[in-house]
Parts: C-alpha cells; structure tokens; sequence
C-alpha cells in the first residue's frame, strides 16, 4: 500500500511516496517554472509512474531505467474536440545534451491522424510516421526534456520527406510544422529524466551480473 503526501519546497511542489512494507521514499519533484510553461492541458501516462506530466522521473525504484525499456505512454488530452484530428509529436530538444543540443530536435515519436474522440481518452490510433523510440539519454549528459505537443490536424496526408526518414536527430521540426501549417499547439507537456547510471543512487552492478544493454539516444 502506498501513501501519497504532499508538500512545497523551495517552490518546487513534490509528492513522496512511501512503500510502508521496504520502507523507501520515491520523491516526485516538479520541474521548475521555466520548464513548466510547456505544461499546458496534456497528461502522459507510464506504467507505476502514473502522470508524468510537468515531473522529472523520480530515481528510485529503477524507474530511470525502466522508462528506457517501456512501451509508448499514454497520451491524454481532455480538451480535444471529439470530431477533430491531431497529430502527436514527442522530441528531445538536448540531443545529445542540453547544454550542447547539435541533434536537436531528436524525434521519439509522430503519429497523425488521431482522431479527438480517441485521444480524449488517452488512445492514440492512428497513422504512425515514427514509431515510439524510449528515452534513452546518454551517460553524463545531464537532464533531457521530453516533450510532447498536440496539434490540430487540419490538412490530409502529412508525411515525413525521405531525408526525414534517414534519420530521427537533428530533425527541422519547424520546417515539418510550416509544411502543413501547423501553428501553436493545442496542448503540450513534458517530463526530464536522465541516464540511470549517473542517478546518485545507482550502484555498479557486480561482476557477472545482467544488467540490460541500452543504446543512449
């Protein structure tokens, strides 16, 4: 059974949860103001995580690693129009680190013709241009933000050139959304997380043990 509390700190709301059988603290801290002008009307969704939205992955139960492993999220947005169509982008902007982002933007996901009365309740159906890619960001490389935008599809058949297709870092996302007129977002959030290996409380692990092989991106 968990208990969930509260509580304000130095402006930085943070929930803890504590697992009263093994007795561990998981710290759920919000991200900083700056960061969370993006968090506008979208819930994302992992499995034991819950809500990520506006959060950085808290670093415990491994769920810095886990999130490298999981399946694509689900994306809710409450305020989507039933007969409307949108389109899901998820980017890495600090590719491959926030002070030096040369890859920027990574695309981790892109998905179109998702129809509002889906997404409305956290299915995301549709034409998938980029398959889900986890974020998987490189050892020492600091905090990554994960954003995800919403946007009013409003013109068939959007597509990725085949440049685009060549690769998913340093993508003109821009360019992409100028192509088929897409403004600002009707809805968009993000979460930070970084490599697991550089958590304060990772271990090595010891000889002869598995430990999952992951490709940073």
């Amino acid at each position: 059974m968990r208990l969930a509390v509260a509580a304000l700190f130095l402006g930085l709301t943070m929930v803890v949860t504590r697992d009263e059988k093994e007795g561990d603290l998981c710290l759920y801290e919000a991200l900083s103001d700056t960061d969370a002008v993006l968090c506008k009307g979208l819930e994302v969704f992992y499995p034991e995580l819950g809500n990520i939205g506006c959060m950085f992955v808290p670093d415990c139960n491994n769920y810095r690693q886990k999130i490298t492993h999981w399946a694509e999220p689900t994306v809710k947005f409450p305020g989507a129009l039933e007969g409307a169509t949108y389109i899901l982008v998820m980017v890495d902007p600090d590719a491959p680190s926030r002070s030096s982002p040369k890859a920027q933007f990574w695309r981790h996901w892109l998905v179109t013709d998702i129809k509002g009365v889906d997404i409305k309740k956290g299915k995301v159906q549709g034409q998938e241009l980029s398959p889900y890619q986890p974020p998987s960001p490189p050892a020492q490389s600091g905090f990554h933000r994960y954003q995800f935008f919403v946007y009013l599809q409003q013109t068939q058949n959007i597509s990725l050139h085949s440049k685009e297709n060549k690769t998913r870092g340093s993508w003109k996302m821009d360019k992409f959304l100028n192509r088929f007129h897409l403004s600002e977002p009707e809805a968009s959030t993000q979460f930070m997380t970084q490599n697991y290996q550089d958590s304060p409380n990772y271990q090595t692990p010891r000889a002869g043990s598995s430990e999952p092989k992951d490709k940073p991106k």
